[in-house]
């Protein structure tokens, strides 16, 4: 089921560099937030602290207006599915053993195989379960990882220039892809991007320089986003 995401005041600080000074931003259950602006502005940053893999020095995030806390991170980070620009495959297994990997080293409460197959199904790969990656295109490598990210059904996805190793068509067919999926699965997503015809594609564009936002556009009518959410949420 689609989450809420919020983050209050964050600030995440490196030496000699500061990565996101007092963000403010919230995402509604099954929306789509284009994150974009140049390099360095703190995309990548706002991904990492709402998945997780990051904290921040002051503020906090929220998920389903809960406060997410350290010992709240290893459950959270179960519960989101993370795309990345690089599709980080392991060249040694299969489509399928690729997707499964995430839930392979634990017990979990659905068949594995299945859901795996369904997934490369939804993707339009059910016929290369049993490919390696060296024997995909990049397009269907980023749809294995986007399965792959599928695989605990999350309520939350997070892509991080998802297209960026692709060229325009097939970037805007894994866009298509994402934005079906999204509807199909119930969903909320946030998508880092440097492409304008990617960004145009979400619910609102939120724009980031230097690690403020400078701008958060709304581009599908919040009536729209509330009627999805009424499908998401019987």
């Amino acid at each position: 089921m689609a989450v809420s995401v919020a983050l209050r005041a964050v600030s995440r600080r490196y030496p000699q560099l500061t990565a996101l000074d007092g963000v403010d931003l919230e995402v509604a259950a099954g929306e789509t937030v284009m994150l974009t602006g140049p390099s360095g502005a703190g995309k990548s940053t706002v991904l990492h602290l709402t998945g997780g893999m990051d904290r921040p020095d002051e503020g906090h995030v929220e998920i389903d207006g809960v406060q997410l806390t350290p010992r709240d991170l290893d459950a959270h980070r179960r519960r989101i599915g993370f795309v990345f620009q690089r599709f980080h495959l392991l060249p040694a297994l299969t489509a399928l053993d690729n997707v499964l990997a995430p839930v392979l080293p634990r017990r979990v409460d659905f068949d594995r195989h299945e859901r795996g197959r369904e997934l490369l199904e939804a993707v339009g790969l059910g016929d290369r379960a049993d490919a390696l990656p060296s024997q995909l295109s990049g397009g269907q490598q980023q749809r294995v990882a986007v399965a792959r990210a599928l695989i605990n059904r999350p309520g939350l996805l997070l892509a991080d220039e998802p297209t960026g190793n692709l060229d325009s068509v097939i970037g805007r067919e894994i866009i298509d892809l994402l934005m079906a999926l999204r509807e199909r699965y119930g969903m909320t997503m946030l998508i880092a991007t440097h492409d304008a015809e990617v960004a145009a594609s979400g619910d609102r564009v939120v724009r980031l320089q230097d690690g403020r936002i400078t701008s958060d556009q709304r581009i599908t009518p919040a009536a729209d986003v509330l009627g999805r959410l009424g499908g998401l949420r019987p």
